[in-house]
């Protein structure tokens, strides 16, 4: 019996516009593209008419904590469950990411997801672990647990290193002690840094990116800005975030982490090629309004976000990646298959996979997503298989 699928009468988004077309997949493998044309059928091939949807290729979020009730800190089937949460929201490839903790917690995490499914049937792409912290500056805590926040310490950070292969990014600040000796040791082990939850300068955003800083997380959210020192003003992450061309940058698109004003700026500026969108989820995202928790932290989801329970700062978004790509077409002037780049090419660029997946061409996976005008998902199809909505 064949596995092959052919797709006819879409619309394809790619990285460059959007294009009629005819896509063709066989097992998990896209294996032919027609623009403007029409594929031959294959002998027992599956013909899916898109009826003029949009064929996308699958989303990629490359920081979530969590999604559906479920927070990946939580265990192997919350793990999962999030993970399906956000596919059948168009996320074929993820990366679940931690919360900070204590040394104890953070060893015993790593060794847990040694053992989960990467590629489970009916779910997204498992891509590695994303660690946020727990080496964060104490003044931009955000919703992290403060009574965990610590400088990066070589005898903690060598434990992690020798328990797990799997850690693809880890975000910390930069100007801490030891900071650069561990992000020397980030790159030596290929590990993505990423600057986070930081009071760090401008000049030393650009010492830590001359020593392979490659990302800023949540650009904006617990990151310092100008601010005055002894009378003189001094730039800090978000200026440097800017003025390095090469260096990338999450942005929360949920229209309440950044007004419209700085996502049309970060747009202007970083362009397509630079910005990722991310949800920085929690359990909440795709749930009702109510009381939920983030690592150990009670939080209340209302008003499209979510809180810390003093309602003193956001607490993760409650967003999924289909409502960023939604939320950037509306309030920015980014057409749709510029914030699909943002949400699938770009950050299968910064995790270095922009060769396996993240845009639709030949030999790529067979991650793909047929969606309306409105982005709503109708169909999910990972690794070449179509899943249940």
């Amino acid at each position: 019996m064949s596995t092959a699928t052919l797709f006819c009468n879409a619309r394809l988004v790619l990285p460059t516009g959007i294009c009629p077309g005819e896509v063709l997949t066989e097992g998990e493998t896209i294996t032919a593209v027609a623009l403007n044309a029409s594929l031959e059928r294959p002998a027992g091939c599956r013909v899916v008419d898109a009826e003029g949807l949009y064929l996308s290729p699958g989303f990629i979020d490359i920081h979530t904590h969590g999604a559906g009730g479920y927070n990946f800190m939580d265990g192997p089937e919350a793990i999962y469950g999030a993970c399906r949460a956000h596919m059948l929201h168009g996320t074929t490839t993820i990366l679940p990411t931690t919360v900070t903790g204590s040394r104890q917690e953070l060893l015993e995490y790593v060794e847990l997801f040694n053992g989960i499914e990467l590629q489970r049937p009916g779910h997204p792409t498992i891509h590695g672990l994303h660690l946020e912290g727990p080496y964060f500056a104490a003044s931009q805590a955000g919703a992290q647990n403060p009574e965990y926040l610590r400088a990066p310490q070589p005898e903690e950070y060598e434990q992690v290193l020798a328990r797990t292969k799997r850690i693809r990014r880890w975000s910390f600040a930069v100007e801490l002690p030891g900071s650069q000796q561990f992000l020397r040791r980030l790159r030596e082990e290929g590990i993505i840094s990423s600057l986070a939850h930081s009071d760090a300068t401008c000049q030393e955003v650009f010492r830590s990116y001359e020593n392979g800083l490659a990302c800023l997380t949540h650009f904006y959210s617990c990151m310092a800005t100008v601010r005055r020192v002894n009378a003189w003003r001094i730039a800090g992450a978000i200026e440097a975030g800017y003025l390095l061309d090469d260096l990338y940058v999450e942005a929360i698109a949920d229209g309440c982490h950044l007004p419209a004003e700085l996502l049309q700026l970060i747009y202007k500026i970083k362009g397509p090629d630079r910005v990722c969108l991310v949800t920085d989820s929690m359990q909440a995202a795709g749930m009702p309004d109510g009381e939920y928790t983030l690592g150990g932290l009670p939080v209340i989801k209302e008003d499209g976000v979510a809180k810390l329970a003093d309602r003193s700062a956001f607490a993760g978004s409650v967003a999924t990646t289909d409502r960023l790509v939604r939320t950037v077409c509306r309030l920015t002037d980014a057409p749709l298959y510029q914030a699909v780049k943002m949400a699938s090419l770009t950050p299968a660029k910064l995790l270095r996979i922009d060769g396996e997946t993240g845009s639709i061409g030949q030999g790529k996976r067979a991650d793909l997503l047929l969606f309306d005008e409105d982005i709503q998902i109708k169909k999910v199809m990972v690794r070449g298989g179509f899943v249940e909505m």
